[in-house]
């Protein structure tokens, strides 16, 4: 939902292996800032990828992670959170 906003490149993934798109060391070593909706996501990451991710900004949203792909709901939560975790003016659709 935040790859339209001007000036940020957005990739997504999960931490499960079920995940239509799993984590991985190259997704990661893109990345220059990781948010993850639950505390057990970051135990994860740190788990497996600890000295890769040890240095960029990680953060925990602290969302259940409970939701359906792009819930309304989620997306609400998401566009008050994350704009403002990232410093950015809110999301442009």
């Amino acid at each position: 939902m935040f790859r339209r906003y001007p000036g940020l490149a957005v990739r997504s993934a999960g931490t499960s292996r079920n995940a239509k798109k799993s984590v991985s060391y190259d997704l990661l070593r893109w990345a220059d800032v990781i948010c993850v909706m639950e505390q057990k996501h970051k135990t994860r990451l740190l788990a497996e990828y600890r000295r890769l991710i040890e240095q960029k900004p990680l953060h925990v949203l602290d969302i259940p992670d409970d939701y359906a792909f792009m819930a309304p709901e989620l997306v609400t939560i998401l566009e008050k959170i994350v704009p403002r975790i990232l410093d950015i003016n809110g999301c442009s659709r």
